[in-house]
């Protein structure tokens, strides 16, 4: 940054401070809440604080956020969200798994989510449009797309007859995941074996069912459980040379050969429109839950290559990044 820059952004955040202490405004506090670890959430955390920064918050001028993580150990939520709370913090934004942990505790200070399940089938909302209680958010879930991935498994591998659909069936909404994609599947002529993984056991044992009978692809549902695991079940598919298609990013990121689902870094963007709403005096309960609108599909081309996949261009041609 030259001088010039740095005095013209200098000036601004001066500026804004100004205007926030003649308007009587104190300094807000978000508490961010979850039970990952802080590298899987990075880029998503950087989303989130670039939708406060165009609503006029500005860290270390009328702004702060403190962050727990909770390195994948749910049990220590509880006492993340008390030490948040003790603070205090104004709002709560509370990711993942952690958000059943926080609508549990019944803590007055009102929480905004971003959850993979469905909230209310979660217990966290009595309907989407209406969601009661103190906490509101954004759900990732979009069971209708698990059609759409089977779709693109089916032009991925022509021959495509078999396909293993592993899900956590603890995760909230799963089932209907289920149902789509068993239904598309019968509707491609395409057998389909549901492996329910919801711990390290059930996913030894179906690592164990498919060696006896490899599948010739996996359709694994995004959440938590399957996050943690993704290593072990991308390397389980390519001793077999099978692909593995999913929901989100991070799991073509890591191997598996392509990803259709929700574009995360918008739905974190949005999560900041919540916040700025609870801020002005808006109540949870009132907030719909908001469902994805815009979409990605990430394609790992090394993956690819190396199952000797001859991709078709319709697939290509639809990918928004390329993994080469």
């Amino acid at each position: 940054m030259n001088r010039r820059s740095f005095l013209c952004s200098s000036l601004a955040l001066v500026c804004i401070a100004q205007r926030a202490q003649a308007a009587g405004k104190s300094i807000v506090r978000i508490g961010f809440l979850t039970t990952q670890r802080e590298p899987s959430l990075t880029p998503f955390v950087g989303a989130f604080r670039a939708g406060l920064d165009e609503l006029g918050y500005v860290e270390n001028v009328n702004l702060e956020i403190i962050y727990r993580y909770g390195d994948d150990d749910v049990t220590r939520v509880p006492r993340l969200a008390s030490e948040l709370v003790s603070k205090p913090v104004d709002v709560l934004v509370v990711q993942g798994s952690a958000a059943t942990v926080v609508n549990d505790l019944k803590l007055s200070t009102p929480a905004v989510y971003v959850f993979s399940g469905d909230p209310v089938l979660a217990g966290l909302a009595s309907s989407l449009s209406r969601p009661g209680g103190n906490m509101t958010g954004l759900t990732l879930m979009a069971a209708e797309l698990n059609a759409k991935r089977l779709q693109i498994l089916r032009d991925a591998v022509p021959s495509l007859q078999r396909v293993a659909i592993i899900g956590n069936p603890e995760h909230p909404g799963s089932h209907i995941e289920r149902v789509y994609s068993e239904e598309t599947a019968k509707r491609l002529g395409v057998a389909a074996d549901f492996f329910g993984t919801s711990t390290q056991d059930q996913l030894t044992s179906a690592f164990a069912s498919m060696n006896r009978s490899p599948p010739q692809a996996i359709s694994l549902f995004a959440d938590g459980f399957a996050i943690q695991n993704r290593a072990p079940i991308i390397e389980f598919a390519m001793r077999h040379r099978v692909p593995v298609i999913s929901g989100w990013p991070i799991f073509a990121r890591s191997g598996a050969l392509c990803t259709y689902g929700p574009k995360l870094s918008d739905s974190y963007h949005r999560l900041a429109s919540y916040v700025d709403r609870i801020l002005k005096g808006a109540r949870p309960q009132e907030l719909p839950v908001e469902r994805p609108t815009r979409f990605e599909t990430v394609l790992n081309l090394r993956t690819a290559k190396a199952l000797g996949l001859d991709l078709p261009s319709s697939i290509l041609a639809s990918a928004d990044e390329v993994i080469e």
